[in-house]
């Protein structure tokens, strides 16, 4: 056995369990963080854009999975439904704490998803991950069926293309990091572009 196999052998191993619970954590840490002066002087915000580059960083790796595999050997496909949905608890995290901690009132959140197109498009980002998230289990696969279920999860690559873009805009001045992303973001997408086509050729 190469070592590339004992290694995916050793992923297979890990239970998702697992996962959940030592990724659920990281929110924590930085609430504590927040509260004890950790996250600076402005803690509400400094957590909003800490659970904001956790989310960035879940959702780049969701969409590395396959290159990764492809080009390393290494296979995470495993876990992906597990990353995939901390993924998506990352960014509701998130947006809780713009929502309830900083906004603080439904009518502000509205305006602000007007008037600001950064909050526009990281709330379209959103909305298009509900669906995804919630059909991440064995039954909506059953319900759906796999080329349904395949083609709805292809909105990953929509939502984490806007999340780069949301990332770059937050910032409000230009910051290599969230380039960073955003570039890394595109160029795996220009890796999907042959399957997507495969997939929609019928």
């Amino acid at each position: 056995m190469s070592r590339t196999q004992r290694v995916n052998a050793a992923i297979r191993k890990v239970p998702s369990w697992l996962i959940y619970f030592a990724c659920a954590l990281l929110p924590l840490w930085y609430f504590y963080l927040a509260l004890t002066g950790g996250l600076g002087v402005e803690p509400i915000n400094g957590l909003e854009l800490a659970l904001g580059d956790l989310a960035m960083k879940a959702l780049v790796l969701v969409l590395a999975i396959t290159p990764f595999r492809k080009w390393t050997g290494l296979n995470l496909v495993p876990h992906r439904r597990a990353i995939g949905v901390i993924a998506f608890f990352y960014v509701l995290c998130h947006l809780l704490t713009w929502a309830v901690l900083d906004v603080q009132s439904p009518a502000r959140m509205w305006a602000d998803i007007v008037k600001r197109p950064y909050i526009t498009i990281g709330m379209a980002a959103f909305v298009l991950l509900l669906p995804v998230a919630i059909t991440s289990n064995n039954l909506s696969i059953r319900r759906l069926g796999p080329m349904r279920w395949r083609r709805l999860h292809m909105l990953t690559y929509v939502i984490c293309a806007l999340g780069a873009v949301h990332y770059v805009m937050v910032q409000k001045v230009w910051e290599i990091e969230p380039l960073v992303y955003l570039a890394i973001v595109l160029g795996l997408l220009a890796t999907r572009i042959p399957s997507i086509r495969r997939e929609f050729a019928g």
